[in-house]
């Protein structure tokens, strides 16, 4: 067991040194689809928390890519912070923002938290649509953005792809993430064996908005604008969902997969204008019915073997 755990430890480090060397070596192209899978990696790993481990099926983490978005828009443009404090701010408000909902949405279980969820970020819309500080639909150019290089913007990316599968992995073997996983299996359960419900998921939702708002400044770092509509529309949701359930939703590995797949998909569907979400939507069905719990639940399921194992050492 020792033996395999180095070489699985080793792989992982040397795909992390391979990846940290891709602006040495790769095109631009390379580059920018790498940072793509790295932003898509740490939404994935976020709300395969709340929907993979403590059952909160949420339609709307576009509040916190939206959020961060503007946080870094607003604080980079209007008062003169650094990229990087106002990504952090963006984290920060997203947390806040969170645990200030988390008391109105959880009031709602299962599938009326989902739907209102997805209409508070609507909401969103609106509201940002019609606020004439962030310049209402017309949106706001993130000037600041070009004194980075694209590979500046590629680390920062990577960095939070790889802490969202490492905080996943610290939380699923601490005392919470044992929590959520008998949450997951059975909530009355887990409340009689003195599992805190609401503290769980309150905790839970607030991690998953801190770093979606941390990640959503990255990726409107990387477009240099931002407007109401696409910064909290429900297709980045819509995107995030098709990669859990695609990678396999309730393992640490199974956004990382979904990632790369979507990403690779979205490049070669974007030639095919129209029918794209349709042949996703194909895609998801088919894999829904073959294998239920994802490609890596599936895979783990059948192998016995886990890249990533939530069991503490």
């Amino acid at each position: 067991m020792t033996s395999n755990r180095s070489i699985k430890y080793s792989a992982l480090g040397l795909l992390v040194l391979v990846l940290l060397t891709v602006p040495l070596w790769g095109t631009q192209y390379l580059v920018m689809l790498f940072l793509l899978i790295s932003l898509y990696v740490a939404f994935a790993q976020m709300w395969n928390l709340l929907a993979g481990y403590a059952g909160l099926i949420s339609l709307g983490q576009q509040i916190f890519i939206g959020l961060g978005g503007y946080t870094l828009a607003v604080l980079t443009e209007y008062y003169g912070l650094t990229i990087w404090q106002s990504i952090l701010m963006g984290g920060l408000i997203s947390g806040v923002v969170a645990a200030f909902l988390a008391f109105l949405l959880f009031r709602m279980k299962g599938v009326y938290f989902t739907i209102a969820s997805w209409i508070t970020a609507e909401i969103m819309v609106v509201v940002f649509s019609n606020w004439a500080y962030v310049r209402q639909g017309m949106g706001i150019f993130i000037r600041s953005a070009y004194k980075l290089s694209t590979n500046d913007i590629y680390y920062a990316a990577l960095a939070l792809g790889i802490s969202s599968v490492i905080l996943v992995q610290i939380i699923l073997r601490s005392k919470l993430g044992l929590g959520l996983m008998a949450m997951r299996d059975n909530e009355g359960a887990a409340e009689t064996m003195g599992v805190e419900i609401f503290k769980s998921k309150l905790y839970c939702f607030i991690i998953s908005a801190v770093v979606t708002g941390f990640t959503g400044g990255v990726l409107y770092l990387s477009q240099a604008f931002i407007q109401p509509t696409a910064a909290f529309s429900i297709s980045w949701t819509v995107a995030v969902i098709f990669i859990v359930i695609i990678g396999g939703i309730g393992t640490v590995v199974g956004p990382i997969v979904g990632a790369v797949i979507y990403v690779l998909l979205q490049q070669f569907l974007s030639q095919y204008v129209g029918i794209g979400m349709l042949i996703l939507g194909v895609m998801a069905i088919t894999v829904i019915l073959i294998a239920p719990k994802g490609i890596m639940g599936t895979l783990q399921q059948k192998l016995r073997f886990e890249i990533f194992s939530s069991r503490r050492i």
